[in-house]
Parts: structure tokens; C-alpha cells; sequence
């Protein structure tokens, strides 16, 4: 059947758009770098695709003038604090983190004023103000390596996925003092539906992120961060997975192994792809990405007092995951 007038203008418009995005980001010196939530189009045009450690890494080396950053404020936020110097671009201001806004900079500064002598670790998915108030950031993919780089004896604030941090604890034994904040998206997994799926398929392994709430993890065969998982994925193509993350993550797995069968996780309420999706990550568009190169806006800046306290425990992080 012969497209419609509609479809070739949105065919075309799709192929000049992509054009124009990359002339853009030769003409500027610009790097994109894209989370794997992120939606299709978008990762495939990204100079770069990962976690955040990855991209935290590749933001650190970069000799570009200006980072975009397709992803949400917290990261673009670590990017400036990282690289203080460069324009740092996030396609849309909205693209915020339900688990960085359960963590208020203010309540957590009182928070860890009331346990002086507890080390603070943050998982990246929080604000730069928070970061400020901590001794080292890690990521999903080496929080437990920060945690066992740790004296024992040392009492812990983990902040702000309690999650995460009950997973460190089962995994390390570690006695951590937790925030109690979590992930909108990794808690959205329906545990009924989860199940109900895998007796229909029941050759289909789960595999999860730590995000997520304990009865899943405890279906998984296999827990790790965005990037583990999808090695994971490439180490056992023959295996056939249902997977509890955000479900943008699969169009990466599939370019890694395109043969792999993978269902996304089912969540707890009906939406569009019966799947868990990050609304904040979803925000980011083609268009949105090429207007922001355009006109190198909106633009993220961070406080140099915030920065310069921010960066530390960043550096920590990263020397620690070299």
C-alpha cells in the first residue's frame, strides 16, 4: 500500500530533523549524550548511550564546548558540576526525577545534622544541593563498591532510594542509616502481574534493577544497575527475559542482541505499553533536542558554592570506579 501524503511528511520531516540535529552538533562542538530511557530516536542520534556512571565518565573526559545532556535535571546538573566551564543543555526544563524530589536539600540537611558522625553516601539521582551535603556519590552500577570502600565500623547515611539501600544491606551486611525515598518508576511493577506473567511464559527469566521494591527483586535471577543488566542480557543471548526496569532500556538490548525475546515488566496500572515508563525521561524529543542545540537553551547552570562542594564527592566517586 502506497504511504499517505501524511506519512511521507512525517518521513521526511523525521530524516531532515536528524539532518539538522547533527549539523547542528558539528557546527557547535557539541556532544549529545543520551540515558537508555530515553526514547528511540533519540539514543540512536546520541554520540553516547549509557547509566549514569557512564555518561558522569564520558561528561568528565569530554572536549566538547557544549554537553546535551537527553536525560533528566539531576544528571545535567552533575554534567556543570563536572564541567563548570562548558554550556551544559537539557532539551526540556521539566525533565525532572521523582526520586531526586523526594529529597529535599533542606529536610536532608537537618536529616544529616542529626547523625553527626555518619558518613553520607547519595545516589546520584539527587540534586546538586544534595549532593553538596554528601561525602561520596555512587551509582546503581558501583554502590557497592563505594559501600565496602568504607571502614566497617563506619555508620552510614544512604540517601535518598531506601531501596537501593535495603538491597546494599541485604548484599553487604552493612547496618546503613536509609532515607526513605524511592523511585515512582521502580516501584510501579505490579507483583500480581509479574507472576500471573511469567506462569504464561514461564521459560522467561526476570532480571531487575535495585530500585526496585524487595518482592520483586526477589523473583529476579539476576539485580543490577541499566548497564548490568544489559550485559547481562548479551552474556546469555539465548535466554529468553522479562525485564523491571524502564522499559526504554530494551531498544538497547535488542541493538545488542537482536535475536534476544524480552518482555517488559508489567506495572500496577494500565498505560500505554502496559510497561513502566519514566514520564520525566519522556519529556526529551527530536524536536525539543534540535531547538535546545538551536539556541543553546535551556541551559543548566549550578552555584559555584553548590558546585564546588557538589564536585567532591563526585570525584570520589569516579576515582574509586576508574
Amino acid at each position: 500500500m502506497p504511504y499517505s501524503i501524511l506519512t511521507r511528511y512525517l518521513i521526511v520531516t523525521k530524516v531532515n530533523l536528524k539532518e539538522k540535529i547533527l549539523q547542528l552538533k558539528k557546527d557547535k562542538n557539541a556532544i549529545i549524550l543520551s540515558h537508555y530511557y530515553q526514547i528511540p530516536e533519540i539514543q540512536e542520534i546520541a554520540d553516547y548511550v549509557g547509566d549514569s556512571l557512564r555518561l558522569s565518565q564520558l561528561a568528565a573526559a569530554t572536549k566538547a564546548d557544549i554537553i546535551v545532556f537527553a536525560g533528566v535535571h539531576f544528571m545535567a546538573e552533575t554534567a556543570k558540576i563536572i564541567n563548570p566551564s562548558k554550556k551544559v543543555l537539557l532539551p526540556d526544563l521539566s525533565a525532572g526525577c521523582s526520586l531526586a524530589e523526594s529529597c529535599s536539600a533542606d529536610t536532608f540537611e537537618k536529616f544529616v545534622n542529626a547523625h553527626p558522625d555518619h558518613i553520607v553516601v547519595t545516589y546520584i539521582n539527587c540534586s546538586a544541593k544534595v549532593k553538596a551535603l554528601t561525602d561520596v556519590v555512587c551509582t546503581s552500577s558501583n554502590a557497592l563498591k563505594v559501600i565496602e570502600s568504607i571502614p566497617e565500623n563506619q555508620p552510614i547515611i544512604f540517601a535518598p532510594d531506601r531501596n537501593l539501600g535495603q538491597y546494599i544491606i541485604k548484599k553487604t551486611g552493612r547496618n546503613m542509616l536509609l532515607w526513605d525515598g524511592s523511585c515512582l518508576v521502580h516501584e510501579a511493577f505490579s507483583i500480581d502481574k509479574l507472576i500471573t506473567l511469567h506462569k504464561k511464559y514461564p521459560d522467561y527469566k526476570i532480571i531487575a534493577h535495585p530500585e526496585s521494591e524487595e518482592h520483586i527483586l526477589k523473583t529476579a535471577v539476576y539485580i543490577g544497575s541499566t548497564s548490568g543488566m544489559i550485559n547481562y542480557v548479551k552474556a546469555h543471548p539465548n535466554d529468553k527475559f522479562i525485564v523491571a526496569t524502564e522499559a526504554g532500556i530494551l531498544h538497547k538490548m535488542w541493538k545488542e542482541v537482536p535475536t534476544a525475546e524480552l518482555i517488559p515488566a508489567p506495572a500496577k496500572e494500565d498505560n500505554t505499553c502496559a510497561c513502566s515508563e519514566c514520564a520525566y525521561m519522556k519529556v526529551n524529543t527530536m524536536q525539543k533536542l534540535h531547538d535546545c542545540l538551536l539556541n543553546e537553551s535551556p541551559q543548566i547552570d549550578v552555584p559555584m558554592d553548590i558546585r564546588e562542594k557538589a564536585l567532591v564527592p563526585i570525584e570520589h566517586m569516579l576515582e574509586l570506579s576508574k
